[in-house]
């Protein structure tokens, strides 16, 4: 490659918004397109992945690529608006050659690709992939990480072999600012293979996350290719309604076996979820509201909403209960919202401003007439009870939402129209 012509780490490119001339956002870029190419040359980079405000993933030729500088990219401003259709010849940076494992052409030693550099060719438009960032050893969390160094494309073999047990720390890495919604879409992008081999590196908690806005097809396949164990852990760390709708989805047999390996606790709550029918309050609703005793004050609730891991629909209000005070609790007493705790002293009890005139759902409550409920008050979440007065839990408006929308509405979004790209 030649020398004087800047460099760029891809890594660095995940995510980057992309703009046309005028300064508007056309998108973000979610994965750069490359051709492999015989003898040893560096690849040709022929353009990159572009999620565009709709979703959808769209093909961006490099040839409309006028400008790669300072956390952004900049386009022509003629952008092809069809959906993004990978081809036999053509390989995924981030999704395909990052965390591969190749072979140095002088040693035949084998070292892992952490990241690869594209740089523009001169005097014309074209770019390439000149340099590639290894690691010596075969990495892993238990083993002594080697030496990395940067290499030339031609220094370095076993780009083109398929390959089995792939790593996926590197792509990672490059996802971790994503949220979960944006990351199942770019798992959703990936092949099968690859896809289960990044959501197996990552952790539980951000795999959970993902797990709920991913196609329920998806989610299956997943699961079941982690081992038992971490997929009863897993389904811990999802929310208990969620949860819920996939084990429902599994055989009877696989669904028992899962239950039975998670945390007795964790699993009566999908149990009871599961005992409800889908389209009914207490098979919509969270076992986890905010829950507080006649006794706890506004500086309580508060700290209870600031928890990062609630939704918004769930910080929105807190149940006041009797003892005890994790779903089923005791007597429900009402409800508390969170512009009301914003507007009294942090000492105040929550027994003195609770709102109790609201009538509850009854866990058989139909869902058109939850969505009713919560339109009729202007509600984002309401409270589940049973006919001894004791709260079950909170249905909230993004799992009515979910409910009302097609059941193919995630690949919908994920997909937009059928065609294919253009170069």
């Amino acid at each position: 490659m030649p020398a004087g012509a800047p460099r760029i780490f891809v890594s660095h490119l995940a995510g980057v918004p992309v703009f046309d001339p005028n300064g508007d956002q056309v998108g973000r870029v979610r994965d750069l397109v490359a051709m492999l190419r015989v003898g040893g040359r560096p690849p040709r980079l022929l353009g990159m992945v572009v999620e565009v405000l709709s979703r959808r993933r769209i093909f961006l030729p490099m040839t409309r690529v006028t400008g790669v500088e300072s956390g952004q990219v900049i386009t022509t401003g003629v952008v092809n608006m069809r959906r993004f259709e990978q081809r036999p010849t053509e390989r995924l940076v981030l999704g395909e050659l990052l965390d591969r494992r190749v072979r140095l052409v002088a040693t035949d030693e084998e070292v892992t690709v952490l990241d690869v550099a594209i740089q523009q060719l001169p005097a014309r438009r074209d770019w390439e992939i000149g340099k590639v960032f290894v690691r010596k050893g075969k990495g892993g969390a238990l083993r002594r990480k080697g030496e990395a160094l940067t290499v030339e494309w031609s220094a370095v073999t076993g780009f083109s072999l398929e390959e089995d047990g792939q790593g996926a720390e590197s792509l990672v890495a490059t996802f971790e600012r994503l949220r979960p919604a944006d990351l199942a879409s770019a798992l959703h992008h990936l092949s099968p293979k690859r896809r289960v081999e990044v959501a197996a590196a990552l952790h539980d908690e951000r795999l959970a996350d993902v797990l709920e806005e991913l196609p329920e097809d998806e989610q299956i396949e997943i699961l079941g290719k982690l081992k038992e164990e971490r997929a009863a852990d897993v389904l811990e760390a999802m929310d208990p309604d969620d949860a819920a709708d996939l084990l429902s989805e599994l055989p009877e047999e696989d669904k028992e076996r899962l239950l039975t390996l998670m945390r007795p606790d964790d699993a009566a709550d999908v149990r009871r979820l599961m005992s409800y029918e889908e389209r009914t309050a207490g098979g919509l609703m969270t076992t986890e509201p905010i829950v507080l005793r006649p006794d706890a004050t506004v500086a309580d609730a508060l700290a209870r909403v600031r928890q990062q891991d609630l939704s918004p629909a769930l910080a929105a209000q807190c149940y006041v209960c009797r003892p005890p005070d994790e779903t089923p609790t005791g007597k429900y007493l009402g409800t508390v919202h969170f512009q009301r705790l914003l507007r009294d002293p942090p000492f105040t009890l929550v027994s003195s401003i609770v709102e109790s005139d609201l009538p509850p759902l009854a866990p058989d409550t139909p869902l058109p007439a939850v969505t009713s409920y919560l339109a009729a008050y202007n509600m984002v979440a309401a409270p589940v009870v049973d006919d001894s007065g004791s709260l079950l839990g909170a249905v909230t408006v993004d799992d009515v939402l979910d409910h009302l929308l097609p059941e193919d509405w995630r690949e919908a979004e994920f997909e937009g129209t059928e065609a294919t790209h253009g170069q």
